[in-house]
């Protein structure tokens, strides 16, 4: 039975690779990749000349099994993705599912990381963080997503973004996540890296300024407000008090306008609550 090798590649500078991961590359008998014309350069750069097949989100679950089959006829395989560390939003999880079902050895070969490397870019305490990957590309189911990003307990989030939607996701996060400071890394590794610091909306103007800033892919890291840091600042809204509500108790909203109304019954009538949820839902459907 052959071995299955998960292995990071440079995320923009093609001398980020280690020496195990090439000589790995060189030796086995397949590599899996995105895209065949994207990794071409990397194993022409290092005289690879294993044999490249694809393998993407568009195929991988109907070519998991033909994977698993040449794994279990002796074949050893490497998995890579057109940049950094496969099944980080990229494919490869199922794969690998598979083989620790069927017995089938993997090994991580590490190397790049687009998560990692911004992180330590971003001078932010990193006590704890979340990855979420590309938010929704719909508009309302973004603001959904981000919602539930501002009621949870995790201070630091970091996000992948497309060039063609950066601008529009920052104009969420300023809305909804109350103008965090953020970090925002457009090519990183590579010749023209690009480092954005500041409130969002200090960032997202200096974007705008870049005529080239449709160019690159983007990470994003939120220095999330929390709601003890805004209890401090100023009072929570009735908005913020139900989406916080919905979120802890795991509620609907109407069970969370009748437990606000208890709660507040000396401060705020219920049709403020009521309203208040009218305005939630319009921010929404935006």
């Amino acid at each position: 039975m052959g071995n299955l090798y998960i292995i990071a590649t440079p995320i923009g500078n093609l001398g980020d690779i280690t020496k195990r991961a090439l000589e790995i590359l060189k030796s086995v008998d397949l590599i899996l990749c995105e895209d065949t014309r994207t990794s071409k350069p990397l194993l022409i750069s290092y005289e690879i000349k294993t044999r490249l097949e694809s393998y993407h989100k568009f195929n991988e679950i109907e070519k998991t099994n033909e994977v698993i089959e040449k794994l279990k006829g002796g074949m050893n395989i490497a998995l890579i993705t057109d940049a950094g560390t496969p099944c980080i939003s990229d494919p490869g999880s199922i794969l690998v599912n598979k083989c620790i079902e069927n017995k089938i050895e993997v090994y991580s070969i590490p190397g790049a990381s687009a998560v990692i490397t911004s992180l330590t870019l971003s001078g932010i305490s990193l006590k704890n963080f979340a990855f979420y990957g590309f938010l929704d590309r719909k508009n309302s189911l973004q603001r959904k997503e981000l919602l539930k990003i501002k009621s949870n307990d995790i201070e630091t989030i970091v996000l992948y973004e497309s060039p063609k939607r950066i601008l529009d996701t920052l104009k969420n996060i300023e809305e909804i996540l109350d103008n965090p400071y953020l970090i925002v890394l457009n090519d990183l590794t590579k010749k023209f890296e690009k480092k954005y610091y500041g409130e969002t909306s200090k960032v997202k103007d200096e974007l705008l300024s870049n005529p080239n800033h449709e160019l690159g892919e983007y990470v994003i890291v939120i220095k999330k407000k929390m709601i003890e840091e805004v209890r401090d600042n100023q009072e929570l809204s009735i908005e913020a008090l139900l989406i916080d509500k919905i979120v802890k108790e795991q509620c609907t909203m109407k069970e969370a306008i009748q437990l606000l109304a208890l709660e507040y019954k000396d401060k705020y009538s219920k049709n403020e609550i009521y309203n208040a949820s009218l305005n939630i839902k319009k921010l929404l459907n935006k």
